[in-house]
């Protein structure tokens, strides 16, 4: 059955009572942008394949959907995942996966943008191509089907993906995505078949169309070599830069239904200097750059007139290393005084958490304090690159709780090859001496909260040489934290062993690994990253039909010469500088922050590239201050 939209809103009005939350399939939110349909030339459906409670978060989505929509010829509309509820009901009645402003099926856009941040998402792409009726291959897609296009911090290994996905984008794709609804427009008044359309978006900056790469293998599984099958494709897509970040989302939708982060979100910069080594999101965000204060003040001013919102949270990967960070907070207190404005700063570096800045935020209302120390060695500090120490972090919290926070949230990480038991009972004396010094200033009432993940060694990273570490050893270790970080005043979280491996796998799998995600989509797999649907067995026996060894992918070492699935794909980072940085790691080597000396990772001759075919100043590299050095 085809059902128009008057048909969905009909199925809706008298189905919707059945499910749980249908605010989530409703639409109609306060600042949801609708358009004619038969009146734009461009249709274009963003998708988050997670439920709506988590997806309306993200901040990626927001700035594409007001960006698009301020063309006259351009309609972006927003669909999520539907819920297991949802899902049953939409199957049973064949109903369509469709947008949720004008209630079309999403096999009627001309462009269908697939946003993916994490590797646990992979199945759920394909369940919602299936719940919208478009072929799940992109070999078998017509010129009757949407373009399919994925981007997120997933793809920057897009192998385990690429049957499924007709183009992603490389890096960062506010400019991207008009360029490729241009070329669409065109083709669209043409009767090229889809391979033109194909070819032509290959041409584009930062857009890899995995149908012109075929890989190679040698017998013991290792790749030879990414073959080039259409001459006029790069040989090496470079990751896409966006040299002046845009002021954010001033409209942004206010959700129907609770959702995650219910606050204005502004990102008030993008990348980091500091170099982690395990850290896929500090390697591939590079260069750094910052939003002016008055550029952030304006948008958060227009946001919160336009929402009603009472917190805004000031977003990058560490926002005191924002070089105007206590004069934002500073201008922001000012502006806003009196009107009960809560700021928050969820990601904060020891290293750059001023008193000042405590200062600033201590007079607004007071959840959980966060920090990373990520190890409680020395030792394991020089090899990820952290350089803290504990007294560092002891004299930190002592500032935190006197300024009136009770709850300190400390996130760590675990399994890393150098790794010793030793390294695992240090996290837990640090807790505890963080506890000690909370009681001294406020007595039993504070509570110190410790993440613990696992290690994962992330394409594009000094680390994806690496294997992960034993599952029974990494049980062993959370069972040392699990009986040592207990008891008045902590909690320990920690994360599922093989859920690591899962990520792992798909992480650092290559094209392969696609018959693997479709085989355990088919057996039941999707909502991996919940524990409720979570199902390690399926994955098991989909790496067993498909003739696949998981063991290759996640827990041996590479060589320094292996061939990865990614490295045709280039994050601005040069592979041999991240080699450089893993020998560092090996040796205990730190390894200084880059806004104080440029180590040539390889940022600036992308730059300059650009530079080339884009001239003008807003092209100058901001980490770039000294002279570049091997």
């Amino acid at each position: 059955m085809v059902y128009s939209r008057t048909e969905i809103e009909d199925f809706l009005n008298r189905k919707l009572y059945q499910v749980e939350k249908p605010g989530r399939y409703i639409g109609g939110e306060l600042n949801q942008i609708e358009k004619d349909w038969d009146s734009v030339q461009t249709h274009v459906a963003l998708v988050f394949p997670d439920i709506y409670d988590i997806g309306t978060s993200n901040l990626g989505l927001p700035i594409l959907y007001e960006s698009l929509n301020q063309r006259d010829d351009v309609l972006a509309e927003r669909s999520f995942a539907p819920w297991s509820d949802m899902e049953a009901l939409m199957r049973e009645h064949k109903l369509p996966l469709y947008s949720l402003e004008s209630k079309s099926a999403l096999s009627a856009f001309d462009i269908v943008g697939l946003s993916i941040p994490y590797e646990t998402l992979y199945t759920n792409t394909l369940n919602v191509l299936d719940l919208a009726n478009i072929p799940l291959r992109s070999a078998e897609r017509t010129r009757q089907h949407p373009l399919i296009i994925a981007g997120g911090q997933s793809t920057y290994n897009p192998e385990p993906l690429a049957p499924f996905i007709d183009a992603f984008i490389i890096g960062e794709g506010e400019d991207l995505i008009h360029e490729i609804v241009d070329i669409v427009q065109v083709w669209r008044k043409t009767d090229q078949d889809r391979t033109a359309l194909l070819r032509q978006l290959s041409s584009l900056w930062g857009l890899y169309v995995p149908a012109f790469y075929e890989p190679e293998y040698a017998a013991d599984g290792t790749l030879t070599k990414i073959q080039k099958t259409e001459p006029t494709a790069a040989d090496i897509i470079k990751k896409r830069f966006v040299p002046e970040l845009p002021g954010g989302p001033t409209h942004p939708i206010v959700p129907s239904v609770d959702v995650v982060h219910n606050r204005i979100a502004v990102e008030i910069m993008r990348g980091c200097s500091r170099g982690c080594r395990f850290c896929h999101a500090g390697a591939v965000n590079r260069p750094v750059r910052e939003k002016s204060v008055d550029q952030i003040v304006e948008t958060i001013d227009a946001a919160l007139q336009n929402t009603g919102y009472e917190e805004v949270s000031l977003l990058s990967l560490s926002s005191s290393d924002y070089t105007h960070i206590v004069e934002l907070v500073d201008r922001l207190s000012q502006k806003f005084e009196g009107k009960n404005l809560t700021i928050s700063l969820p990601s904060l570096r020891i290293e750059s958490l001023s008193i000042d800045l405590l200062e600033k935020l201590k007079t607004g209302r007071k959840s959980g304090f966060t920090i990373a120390p990520e190890a409680a060695t020395e030792r394991m500090r020089r090899v990820i690159n952290k350089p803290i120490s504990s007294e560092m972090l002891l004299e930190t919290v002592r500032e935190i709780f006197s300024r009136g926070w009770l709850t300190i949230k400390l996130y760590f990480m675990i399994g890393h090859p150098l790794e010793t038991i030793e390294d695992v009972q240090a996290i837990a004396d640090l807790c505890k001496a963080v506890r000690a010094e909370g009681r001294k200033i406020a007595g039993k009432r504070i509570m110190v909260k410790a993440g613990v993940s696992t290690f994962i060694p992330k394409p594009q990273t000094p680390f994806q040489w690496a294997a992960i570490d034993d599952p029974e050893q990494v049980k062993l270790k959370q069972d040392l934290l699990r009986k040592q970080v207990s008891g008045s005043g902590l909690k320990l979280n920690w994360s599922n062993p093989q859920e690591t491996q899962l990520e792992s796998w798909l992480s650092r799998g290559d094209r392969r690994m696609a018959d693997v995600i479709e085989i355990a989509w088919r057996n039941g797999a999707k909502f991996d990253a919940w524990k409720e649907f979570f199902n390690f067995e399926i994955w098991q026996k989909a790496f067993a039909e498909a003739g696949l060894d998981p063991d290759f992918y996640a827990s041996r070492q590479r060589g320094k010469d292996e061939i990865f699935p990614w490295d045709h794909i280039h994050s601005g980072v040069r592979k041999s500088y991240l080699w450089t940085e893993f020998e560092k790691s090996q040796r205990g080597e730190y390894r200084e922050d880059c806004r104080k000396q440029c180590y040539a990772c390889g940022v600036l001759p992308m730059f300059n590239d650009l530079r080339a075919q884009h001239p003008g100043d807003k092209w100058k590299c901001p980490e770039v201050q000294a002279e570049a050095i091997e």
